[in-house]
């Protein structure tokens, strides 16, 4: 048995975008709120936290060490899944430590959490200098992967998906922001195990697909052997679009802009600059270019990440 620790608020809704579907005059849109998990304050690595802190707690470690960029989603619920259960926790961000702290960065700080700011090209080697001086001064710490995105991080997602299907009928696609590939590789799983057909689409943020599939292959093999099962998702099922991630990561383009206007202005609905909004603004070139039939269902998966927003330089951008 995979231990488990609760720490989201699930089932997340699973919403209409009506408003949204006739604007854009495409197939019917709807919306699974995992913005809403509800730690510090929600997104998408709750659902792996559940797992790999409660690896954690079994190993009797006693504090989360992770990495991530400035404004990182990720690194802002493991320090909020830290506080919640008692723990230390050490982040090694990507970049110079700002003037004023903004955006997940305040939620790191209000949560607890000592940081370590870093040059980019040495994150994965100071990390691992962090974990080590940590380990040696009687820590006990655990190191949790970059998007928590390993088999054990991606077991959130499988169950996500048999979450979805007893909420509603299978859409006939579900997209959504990809980067690390753990969420998509949870997915695949999700899909394997309770027979979805649907098309399962990743809208990459920044990596290509020859960088992403073989991530997302082992990935979900590897989630696939923790439940006792042979298994790898072919690659034809993979589907990851990179069009949109031209611009580098975390470059807002007037696309994503847009994007997050449209859901923020037609349904109430707050996308983050980085992931949701470049998944967004995706979702409607695609719809624009006819890649969904009207008569198809289309979920949106939102990933969370809405406290960027109040981040510099996004909020000047989008306030423009």
């Amino acid at each position: 048995m995979i231990d488990r620790v609760q720490l989201a608020h699930l089932p997340t809704p699973l919403e209409e975008l009506p408003r949204l579907s006739a604007h854009l005059g495409g197939p019917r849109l709807m919306i699974k709120r995992d913005d809403l998990t509800g730690l510090g304050p929600g997104g998408n690595k709750t659902r792996k936290l559940e797992f790999l802190a409660a690896d954690a707690l079994r190993q009797g470690c006693r504090m989360l060490v992770s990495t991530g960029a400035l404004q990182s989603n990720h690194c802002r619920q493991v320090a909020a899944a830290a506080a919640r259960l008692g723990l230390k926790c050490t982040l090694v961000l990507a970049g110079q430590p700002p003037q004023h702290l903004q955006g997940n960065l305040l939620l790191d700080h209000l949560s607890g959490a000592h940081v370590v700011f870093v040059p980019p090209a040495r994150r994965d080697e100071i990390l691992q200098q962090v974990f080590d001086q940590a380990a040696v001064a009687g820590e006990r710490p655990y190191l949790i992967p970059y998007g928590g995105s390993n088999a054990l991080g991606a077991l959130g997602y499988t169950f996500a998906m048999q979450e979805l299907l007893q909420q509603a009928r299978p859409p006939d696609w579900i997209v959504f922001a990809t980067s690390s590939g753990g969420t998509q590789a949870g997915l695949l799983l999700g899909a394997h195990r309770s027979g979805f057909t649907g098309k399962i689409l990743g809208i990459s943020v920044d990596k290509s697909a020859a960088e992403l599939q073989p991530v997302v292959s082992e990935v979900a093999q590897a989630g696939a052997a923790l439940l006792n099962e042979s298994w790898a998702p072919a690659s034809q099922e993979i589907l990851i679009e990179t069009a949109f991630c031209q611009a580098g990561y975390g470059n807002l383009q007037p696309a994503e802009g847009e994007a997050i206007r449209l859901f923020a202005r037609l349904e109430g609905i707050l996308l983050d600059p980085v992931y949701t909004g470049r998944a967004a603004a995706g979702l409607i070139e695609l719809i624009h270019k006819g890649q969904f039939q009207a008569t198809e269902t289309v979920l949106f998966w939102h990933t969370g990440g809405t406290p960027a927003l109040f981040a510099e330089p996004y909020s000047s951008a989008l306030a423009a």
